[in-house]
């Protein structure tokens, strides 16, 4: 696919987000929202291993959006991507390593994974889309960043730094659609007051980044959670797999192989922090 979509880089480091408008064709994501649910029962995995879903991240654009974010082109792939299918998760959180901490490594110099989403259905005239803090990519306060609704098209593609405070199922209302309920409001709206959803929702997720210390560092907190391991261990990328990520730049470390035979990994269902060194 030709890489035409603009990014406005100066808005994600600014805001903590960005919407790239249309990277897809409509048939794509039909296409993407039928191979999603035909292995709906596929199990755990992720989408790299995945054939009818792995387009999403040898396609090029995640790639290349992030080389203009990054100002990079050592753009990585850990193994962290995933289809949901009419999930219910709301609250505001944040994805990456300390996200309690102010003091913890994550918050020490530009923080370099973004968190990509395709919304496989219409949020711009519908409901059920991303919310997210404005700004909050540079505080631990989840409380802190004016509320926005996200308003993706379909064929557009939501990209945040994992340090941004988010959450899934937002509500979009009928009237004022510049008036975003925040997630702790939703079940208090009457449902008249709400727009329409398109259907059922699905999204597609996938964090990519740079190869440094804050890459490392989230690998080694995907390593503690239980979920993350089982996706890891039931991921295997064939060599064209690799050669078709290879070619559009972006390179993949395989987590799979790394924790082989390591029974001291996925300790954690829940997120737990993880020690780190002090400096003086």
């Amino acid at each position: 696919m030709a890489s035409a979509f603009k990014v406005d880089v100066d808005a994600f480091w600014e805001n903590g987000y960005t919407i790239v408008r249309d990277v897809y064709p409509k048939a794509e994501i039909q296409r993407l929202r039928e191979a999603a649910f035909a292995g709906r029962e596929r199990g755990p995995g992720d989408l790299l291993s995945n054939p009818s879903m792995r387009s999403v991240l040898v396609d090029g654009n995640f790639a290349e959006i992030a080389r203009r974010i990054l100002g990079s082109d050592d753009i990585w792939y850990t193994g962290d991507s995933s289809v949901t299918i009419n999930s219910g998760q709301r609250g505001f959180h944040k994805d990456n390593t300390d996200r309690q901490d102010p003091n913890g490594p994550d918050w020490r110099g530009r923080y370099t994974i973004l968190r990509f989403g395709i919304y496989l259905q219409d949020h711009w005239k519908h409901t059920g889309g991303l919310n997210l803090r404005s700004g909050s990519h540079n505080t631990t306060d989840h409380s802190v960043g004016k509320n926005v609704y996200v308003r993706t098209r379909v064929g557009d593609v939501a990209v945040w730094s994992l340090r941004t405070t988010h959450s899934g199922n937002g509500v979009l209302l009928k009237f004022p659609r510049s008036v975003h309920p925040e997630p702790k409001q939703i079940p208090k709206i009457p449902k008249w007051r709400i727009a329409k959803a398109d259907g059922d929702r699905l999204a597609v997720f996938a964090a990519i980044g740079l190869n440094d210390a804050h890459h490392d560092r989230y690998v080694e907190y995907l390593k503690t959670r239980t979920y993350m391991v089982n996706s890891f261990r039931a991921s295997k990328y064939d060599d064209e797999t690799l050669a078709l990520a290879a070619k559009v730049g972006l390179n993949v470390r395989d987590i799979g192989k790394e924790i082989e035979g390591d029974d001291t990994v996925g300790q954690n269902v829940d997120w737990k922090p993880i020690p780190y060194t002090v400096h003086a």
